[in-house]
């Protein structure tokens, strides 16, 4: 049996020196003749201290089988100890050990023979993976931000659209653009991806582990995408990463649908099976490292130069890459640099309002990397915390000034901030007269109180800025043109943003605000910003709950503003203390396809405007008729309420339908121009021991005086723009003011409106920043008093340590009112 272990290993490539059962010339055995057993053992070939010694044996006739047999058993283990010691199995026994030895034996050297055979697979293998890989994931991250319709049992639908409306049938047609060119979005996409995956490659230096990387983390990715948008019609956002790196994935398991979660589990299932393959072809992949660096002593020392020339290619390979995915994330946004060029070369065309419908239309790797990054604004030179304390300092004793004056507390009083979806007055445009008022009740109030026309940063659209502004008191005009949309590029990339309704969080507890919009909840990322800026409740039609109204007006789609008005009562009606409220109403939405019957402005002249102005001008002039009917009853049933209770009410911009008006370009200003007013209830100026006036004739609702009517609160009206509204709403209430709404106070003295002003219709560009005096008049920065200048650095100042700086004001009780 000993001869055949040592025939089978030798014949595998070991060498055995054993001779146990060989006999010498004269008959004895090796252990008698040891001198003739083997040659002059070498180091290596010598037994081990823990071997047998050899016990001396007469003639092999002499002292029969039994005595030969255990010499020369004990002569190979002294000969076999030196080969345990280098790995090769010892003689197997008959126990579960020996077994395991056998079949060792057995197995061993053929794979190592196989290991030492294995091929080196070709670059072209490596490409044409690449090329597989990275359009599998665009192809599954596209496919995770679409969803399939559900038709009803008995709903008849051919089968072509079907296919079309089917996931598979909507990424064929993302793809389909680029070859019928309509946008080579698809292309944009698979770059993006490519360009990751060829980071990851030089990173790990090993392909198959980083192919299994980038191939599990796509897939992850894109089921991630199809859940929350099952949830909360919204794709993954890189702000979401925080949050599931904190260890929430359970709190998120808990909401899916069981279709999910079956979905979830295919998914893991499908990348262990995914990354074990990569992982055996790493194994079976001679070529170990995609650059072959070795970084022993040994090694270098015997080839220090290419060992050098090796480590240098490797560190540059992963520099360049990591460098150039860090820089196309870090430009994407910013206007004139190469990534934002290519992207839009390859016809992307951002859709800021609704990040899934960003994803969907421009691809979902180009509105991840869209959101990853955008430059705020650039670092003052003079910033510093010395600097922010010192003008921490100097407007705490500029509100000490004002407050002298000042009798009411700000957040004493119940504050309305209604942003009226598309308001202005459609008599103001160039071109458009109705023989008919659209705005009597609106116009009569404004007449009555702080009014005046506010400056808004768009033109048919752009409404998260302009709320933006009034939540937050800082200015677009002060950003850095490539951030477009604070709400989804800002925001939720901050830790405590600040807004005003946090002023009533601190006065009357966690429910001292609350925000309604009768619409969805993941519109300009409203409920990932609202939570942030410390919301208690935000009630939309998919929150829960729900908003109660949703009656519609005619065959508008949308809630009326009546119904939204009822929402903002029946909170009033459900809590004892001031609240800070924010409404933004949906009814004049765009859209305006003829949807009220018996409109009394389908008999005005349009012979002014172009064919096809004159359905969507009269429908939209229907519509602000009613909100202004319904604004009338909404203050009329406030005056009703015993609280004093503040509004704020604003339109955000005009809608996109004035296409002659906008063709000319003298009209840009008068079509960022909308309608605004701060009225008080009866019950604020009874608060204030003040005479309050009523009215209300003929459905009008006319201001009562609000504080003590004096010039101050008079002031506060004509042209502004949304970034001051609190400050005024403070003037209106002659309430005390915190450091922060002092300098607001005074800024807007000195510059009453200023925004960024975006001539294209949809409201979303680079812009241009626009100052206009008390008339409306626009004003050259450059030719500003000294003191202005000074208060525009230091509103510059404020913005940049609030958004993107050390936070340091908040240190110093900046934005906290008096006590």
């Amino acid at each position: 049996m000993h001869n055949d272990y040592q025939d089978y290993l030798t014949s595998a490539g070991l060498k055995l020196n054993v001779s146990a059962r060989s006999q010498t010339p004269t008959g004895q055995s090796a252990a008698a003749n040891p001198s003739a057993s083997a040659p002059q053992a070498t180091r290596a070939d010598r037994p081990s201290r823990t071997a047998a010694p050899s016990q001396p044996t007469g003639n092999a006739n002499d002292a029969g089988e039994t005595s030969a047999t255990r010499a020369a058993m004990t002569d190979a283990t002294a000969d076999e100890a030196p080969l345990r010691r280098a790995g090769t199995p010892s003689l197997p026994g008959n126990g579960v050990l020996g077994v395991a030895q056998r079949v060792l034996g057995v197995v061993a050297p053929p794979v190592r023979w196989l290991w030492q055979r294995r091929p080196r697979f070709s670059v072209a293998l490596y490409v044409l993976v690449f090329v597989v890989i990275s359009v599998t994931a665009m192809l599954f991250l596209q496919a995770g931000v679409y969803q399939a319709p559900v038709y009803a049992p008995d709903q008849q639908v051919d089968t072509t659209t079907r296919a079309n409306q089917s996931i598979v049938g909507q990424v064929s047609a993302f793809v389909s653009r680029a070859w019928l060119g309509l946008g080579a979005q698809a292309l944009l996409n698979l770059f993006i991806v490519a360009a990751i995956y060829l980071a990851a490659v030089f990173v790990i230096n090993r392909f198959w582990i980083a192919t299994a990387v980038v191939g599990s983390a796509a897939t992850a990715l894109a089921v991630a995408d199809h859940c929350k948008v099952a949830l909360r019609n919204e794709p993954v956002l890189p702000s979401d990463l925080s949050f599931v790196a904190s260890g929430n994935t359970d709190s998120l398991l808990s909401f899916l649908s069981d279709d999910d979660l079956a979905l979830v589990g295919t998914a893991v299932t499908g990348i262990l099976w995914f990354a074990g393959i990569c992982v055996v072809l790493q194994f079976l992949d001679r070529r170990n490292g995609l650059i072959p660096v070795r970084w022993r002593p040994r090694t270098i020392r015997r080839a220090p130069w290419r060992s050098a020339a090796l480590i240098a290619t490797r560190l540059a390979a992963m520099a360049l890459t990591v460098g150039f995915v860090t820089s196309m994330a870090w430009t994407f946004n910013t206007n004139g640099t190469w990534a934002r060029t290519m992207a839009l070369n390859l016809g992307d065309s951002p859709r800021y309002w609704n990040s899934l419908e960003d994803a969907q239309a421009n691809g979902t790797a180009a509105g991840f990397m869209r959101l990853a990054h955008a430059k705020t604004m650039a670092k003052p030179a003079d910033y510093s915390k010395e600097t922010m304390e010192e003008l921490a300092k100097r407007y705490r004793k500029a509100a000490n000034d004002i407050n002298v004056t000042r009798a009411a507390n700000l957040t004493d009083s119940t504050v309305i901030m209604v942003l009226s979806e598309s308001f202005s007055d459609p008599t103001r445009v160039p071109g458009i007269a109705f023989g008919l008022d659209p705005m009597p009740n609106v116009r009569a109030i404004k007449e009555g109180t702080t009014s005046g026309i506010m400056l808004s940063s768009g033109y048919g659209g752009g409404t998260a800025n302009v709320e933006y502004q009034t939540l937050t008191g800082l200015a677009l005009a002060n950003f850095d043109t490539s951030l477009q949309t604070p709400y989804q590029q800002l925001v939720p990339h901050q830790k405590t943003p600040f807004a005003f309704n946090q002023m009533w969080e601190q006065a009357h507890g966690k429910d001292g605000s609350a925000a309604f919009h009768p619409y969805y909840k993941n519109m300009y990322l409203r409920d990932v910003d609202y939570k942030k800026f410390g919301f208690k409740s935000f009630h939309t039609l998919d929150s829960t709950p729900a908003v109660t109204h949703q009656d519609h007006a005619g065959n508008n789609p949308y809630v009326s503003d009546s119904a939204a008005y009822q929402e903002v009562l029946d909170q009033l009606g459900a809590t004892d203390h001031p609240q800070f409220i924010q409404l933004v109403t949906m009814q004049n939405h765009l859209g305006y396809d003829d949807w009220y019957p018996d409109n009394p402005f389908k008999t005005v002249d349009y012979s002014q405007v172009g064919d096809g102005e004159h359905i969507p001008i009269e429908t939209y002039a229907e519509g602000v008729r009613l909100t202004d009917q319904a604004t009338a009853d909404f203050l009329n049933a406030l005056n009703g309420l015993d609280k004093p209770v503040t509004v704020v009410f604003y339109g955000d911009h005009l809608p996109g339908i004035y296409a002659t008006a906008a063709a000319d370009e003298n009209n840009t200003l008068a079509l960022h121009e909308t309608d605004w007013f701060i009225w008080s209830n009866a019950a604020t100026a009874a608060a204030d021991g003040t005479a309050a006036g009523n009215g209300g004739e003929e459905g009008t609702a006319e201001a009562p005086s609000a504080g003590d009517g004096s010039d101050d609160a008079a002031s506060a009206g004509g042209y502004t723009s949304s970034n001051f509204f609190m400050a005024q709403t403070a003037q209106h209430l002659d309430a005390k003011v915190s450091p922060y709404l002092a300098l607001l106070t005074e800024l807007h003295a000195e510059v009453p409106a200023m925004s960024r002003v975006v001539a294209d219709t949809g409201g979303f560009g680079t812009g241009t920043a626009t100052l206009l005096d008390a008339d409306g008049n626009p004003i050259n920065e450059r030719q500003l008093s000294s003191r202005a200048k000074q208060l525009l650095a230091d509103y510059r100042l404020v913005q940049y340590d609030m958004t993107v700086g050390k936070d340091y004001l908040t240190q110093f009780g900046f934005t906290d009112l008096p006590r």
